[in-house]
């Protein structure tokens, strides 16, 4: 395992070996089976390229009324509980007391793209957001505290683990492209990436 960090972002390498990323995803399917991914819509009246759903005590959520949280899956269900070995990763790799209330989990498809956006729906940037990545290959971009400028780029491999806390908190990123084939973790292949968050 190596880390290095980015704009403030801490990047720790091959954070979950295999078994590990084992374990973290079959708590996602779990997770899915209870509460099924979905294609959000945009503020815009757009659809997201990605497919999400969430885990805790709120689920992050898009439509044309805006970004916001909301306590309940599309289906009216409450999301499942966060599972205990992504908990884990949180506890880990930021040593707080403090828990996160929701697990946004994104899937990414071959043709599937993030822009730079900022996490700013939040009640308090002082926690931060930690990513775990799983399956192909994803093209991280980071920006900066306002749009535009210089980015810088790195590939997310299944099992690293990002930090963005500090100045990075409200830094802008995004996924530019995944790789295709680049893991063999997913069956039917594509990215999975979960987001822990505190809420409130």
């Amino acid at each position: 395992m190596t880390a290095l960090r980015l704009r403030g972002f801490d990047i720790h390498k091959d954070f979950l070996n295999r078994a590990a990323q084992v374990e973290v995803l079959e708590g996602v399917r779990g997770v899915v089976r209870a509460a099924p991914f979905y294609r959000p819509e945009t503020p815009r009246g757009g659809q997201m390229s990605v497919r999400m759903t969430s885990a805790g005590q709120y689920g992050w959520y898009s439509d044309r009324r805006g970004y916001r949280y909301v306590t309940e899956h599309p289906d009216g269900q409450p999301w499942p509980a966060i599972p205990a070995p992504i908990l884990a990763i949180w506890d880990q790799v930021t040593g707080l007391d403090r828990k996160p209330e929701c697990c946004l989990i994104n899937y990414y498809g071959t043709d599937a793209k993030m822009g730079l956006h900022q996490d700013r729906d939040e009640a308090d940037f002082q926690w931060p957001v930690v990513s775990v990545s799983l399956g192909d290959d994803g093209l991280f971009r980071i920006g900066n505290l306002t749009r535009g400028g210089k980015t810088e780029s790195v590939w997310l491999q299944s099992g690293d683990v990002v930090v963005m806390g500090g100045e990075a908190r409200l830094t802008y990123h995004g996924v530019d492209r995944v790789k295709a084939g680049s893991s063999t973790l997913l069956p039917k292949g594509g990215r999975i990436n979960l987001t822990l968050r505190v809420v409130e």
